[in-house]
């Protein structure tokens, strides 16, 4: 029952006893059943008013049970309000702040004091301030903004990235009667893409000038490899007229010439083949041959150059199935870069190479008994243009791809190429490759 019911009720009892006063003054009945009467009636008034009042009661205590709730949900709406992370704003609809949370005093650096009654554009720069005023013009149709990213100011004016939300606070009718404004410190992330934007710069750079050099690799390699045929094909030629009509000392000096241009062109094409892996586009020629006696081949194209330091090639093929699909060319020139490397870096002892089949894979396995590599050089060792040794590289030469070569050519196969080592007692390399290998077209 509301105060409106329990007023008419009591008019009513009012009524009613104007009643029976009006009853009594006219009735012809006795005195003593006129007020039997009237006490009856008022009995039932009165216990009208006491059901009326206890219903009055009742709800009174539920009142004070939705206020406390109220209040304490208000107190929590404070609290979060107050200790968001993020800073908290309520404006009226020209911008004039009328609640901030701690976090938004902290951030533009002014007490809850002083920031209430100021407009929130004073926060923002100049330069600035024409963009949000439109932006709070537009927010009188479009009712919320989000991920709205603009600098602002704190008192010090210092200035700060902000990203910002804004949701417009209706009446009953729907007309605006404020904003309620989220706002959130974004210069550490702005800070963080910028770098990145830098490093992504910086790596299509990069990019850019891996591809200007591969292109310049394989320009010079063409420009170079024309020339040094020539030489070749003419130091050939020379060499073929009969000994006696040759001058010992000239023979002598076309074999060198004949001898440093293939050493170049050896060069030439390493750097070209080099070229093509890091630019993706060389392409295996893909054959069936078989393995045990390009091996044994290769090997003995090579054994010249053991002879001359007196060591020792020793060959193990295991293999019940010889015939592999891959290209010849390219495992051949895997072999002779592993080889040749054995050769050069050892002084005395020997070479070994061994052939196994591991289920459907085969292995080249090429151990020797020279320098060795440091644990620390490890890691390079297939990195292009490097040698474990700048003052080994002078004395034996060599460009330094032989074993990127290696390595780019058996992932381009699908295989692996791991090294072990120590110095002074030689090196490992196990080279695993899938029996047959498929076109990558």
């Amino acid at each position: 029952m509301n105060a409106s019911e329990l007023t008419q009720q009591i008019k009513a009892v009012r009524q009613r006893a104007d009643a029976l006063e009006n009853h009594a003054n006219t009735s012809p009945l006795p005195s003593s059943e006129i007020l039997h009467d009237s006490l009856e009636e008022l009995n039932t008034a009165l216990e009208e008013l006491r059901v009326a009042e206890e219903e009055v009661r009742q709800q009174n205590e539920e009142l004070r049970n939705i206020r406390y709730a109220l209040d304490v949900e208000r107190q929590r709406y404070k609290e979060l309000f107050d200790f968001a992370p993020d800073a908290y704003l309520v404006t009226n609809t020209e911008g004039k702040i009328l609640e901030a949370n701690r976090t938004a005093t902290t951030l533009f650096k002014i007490s809850q004091k002083y920031i209430q009654g100021k407009l929130l554009i004073n926060f923002v720069p100049e330069n600035q301030r024409r963009a949000f005023r439109s932006q709070l013009i537009s927010l009188q149709q479009i009712k919320q903004i989000q991920d709205w990213e603009i600098p602002m100011l704190t008192r010090e004016q210092t200035e700060f990235d902000a990203a910002i939300s804004v949701t417009t606070m209706c009446d009953r009718e729907g007309n605006p009667q404020g904003w309620c404004w989220l706002i959130r410190d974004i210069t550490t992330r702005k800070q963080a893409e910028e770098q990145l934007q830098a490093i992504r710069n910086e790596n299509l750079q990069l990019q850019e000038a891996t591809r200007l050099k591969s292109q310049f690799l394989a320009v010079m390699s063409h420009e170079l490899r024309t020339p040094m045929n020539a030489i070749l094909g003419f130091s050939q030629l020379l060499l073929r007229h009969p000994y006696n009509q040759f001058p010992t000392q000239a023979r002598s000096m076309v074999e060198r010439i004949l001898s440093s241009a293939r050493r170049l062109l050896a060069l030439i094409e390493d750097i070209l083949d080099f070229s093509k892996l890091e630019a993706g586009r060389l392409e295996l020629n893909l054959e069936e041959f078989n393995l045990a006696e390009l091996v044994t081949t290769t090997v003995q194209e090579l054994y010249c150059l053991a002879q001359q330091k007196n060591l020792t090639i020793n060959v193990d093929i295991n293999l019940k199935e010889p015939q592999i699909i891959n290209d010849s060319d390219r495992v051949r020139q895997i072999l002779v870069n592993l080889l040749s490397n054995a050769i050069k870096f050892t002084d005395i002892g020997n070479v070994n190479v061994e052939v196994l089949e591991i289920q459907d894979r085969v292995m080249l396995i090429i151990k020797d008994t020279g320098i060795g590599i440091s644990e620390a050089d490890l890691k390079n060792i297939f990195q292009e243009f490097r040698q474990v040794n700048q003052c080994l590289t002078r004395k034996h030469g060599g460009t330094g791809l032989g074993l990127a070569i290696v390595d780019q050519l058996v992932r381009l196969m699908k295989g692996s190429v791991t090294v072990e080592s120590k110095l002074a007692e030689g090196s490992t390399f196990r080279v695993e490759l899938p029996r047959v290998v498929h076109s990558n077209h």
